[in-house]
């Protein structure tokens, strides 16, 4: 293998706490442990699609950023080099590979390796790029925590934690106004946010996109509520749920280049429950307010842990392949397996064994 002289770097996809955790990670370890020099991609793998957006990376330019959320790189969910969606003169929207043109970027900028920080939809567009003959390594990213071959993904647990607190306020208020109250979270297909933050929050009834919901069931465990003297019952629900027969609930858009993005679910379900309920219902969307702010100190370790690993892989050759957390221990695993499927919650989980035991309702 070829002396390793200069790395790249890059955030894909959505904002998560924790990136630049890793981010620092990277530039730190590369310089103080090979020497390296380091160019920061902006704004995704837009950066190398478009002029202008490629900067070296010193250890001065990470200096106090650790406990700062979001990414000083930016990120974009609309650039995949693949399909790239671009809107021409007269309002056409054309979808193009431009893969031949990150690959000609990248060797422009006498790139060694690439490290790709994203969930399953980067880390994708950085395996194909991996199959071309690119020097790929991946660290996995998502408040999701929908990656298989890891235990888990920086940002979930700051985004847990964000979640888990807004439903601590809002039993005061439902307790005081004899309230059901409705907390949509994120997750996509993967339950794993919803099923957690309700389990710490004390919730009455989760719906997870893994088990199609009855609404009558629900329904049913508020009733059981005010029987037993409960007036008021937390729900917590995820984005991609969905009833039984039924679809998942996508937020309504104008704009042909943007992504489908889940949502509404909450409101559908607040809608169908006032038929069935004399309680007064609220909705909460908790939304981005989940991506952003100080990460963790186990999302900063963890970050940081999966940065410097990252670049060992780099130092060692081993191109395609992620980081990922096994137990105690930082591993290396095929970014091929890592995307082959999302990582959902299993049915004979002992979290959804518990979540039962406790009598909370699944719908």
């Amino acid at each position: 293998m070829e002396q390793i002289r200069r790395i790249g770097m890059l955030t894909g996809g959505g904002d998560c706490p924790g990136l630049n955790a890793v981010i620092r990670a990277v530039v730190k370890t590369a310089i103080n442990d090979h020497g390296w020099e380091v160019i920061g991609i902006e704004d995704g793998f837009e950066g190398l699609i478009l002029p202008g957006k490629t900067r070296e990376m010193r250890i001065s330019d990470v200096r106090g950023i650790l406990p700062r959320g979001g990414t000083i790189l930016g990120t974009t969910n609309r650039a995949n080099p693949f399909a790239y969606v671009t809107r021409e003169k007269g309002g056409r929207v054309v979808t193009r590979d431009v893969s031949g043109k990150v690959i000609r970027r990248i060797r422009e900028l006498r790139l060694d390796a690439l490290i790709v920080i994203g969930g399953d939809g980067s880390l994708k567009i950085g395996y194909e790029f991996y199959q071309k003959g690119m020097p790929i390594v991946g660290i996995p990213k998502t408040i999701d925590n929908d990656l298989s071959c890891t235990d888990v993904t920086f940002g979930f647990d700051t985004a847990l934690d964000t979640a888990t607190q807004a439903i601590d306020r809002l039993h005061t208020t439902a307790e005081s106004h004899h309230r059901v109250m409705i907390v949509e979270v994120m997750g996509r297909d993967a339950g794993w946010l919803a099923l957690e933050a309700g389990l710490a929050g004390g919730a009455d009834v989760i719906l997870i996109p893994e088990i199609p919901f009855d609404l009558h069931k629900a329904d049913e465990k508020i009733e059981q509520r005010d029987r037993e003297g409960c007036r008021f019952s937390i729900i917590v629900v995820s984005e991609g749920a969905r009833p039984v027969g039924g679809e998942q609930v996508y937020q309504p858009t104008k704009d042909p280049t943007a992504p489908r993005r889940l949502g509404g679910i909450g409101q559908w379900v607040a809608g169908e429950l006032a038929r069935m309920c004399d309680h007064e219902i609220r909705v909460t969307v908790l939304g981005h307010v989940q991506r952003g702010g100080s990460p963790s100190s186990f999302d900063r370790i963890l970050g940081t842990r999966f940065g410097a690993a990252a670049v060992r892989l780099v130092a060692n050759g081993r191109f395609g392949e992620m980081v990922s957390l096994h137990g105690e221990h930082i591993e290396a695993v095929a970014i091929a397996d890592a995307v082959s499927q999302l990582k959902t919650v299993p049915l004979d989980s002992d979290l959804i064994c518990t979540v039962r035991s406790l009598g909370i309702c699944l719908g």
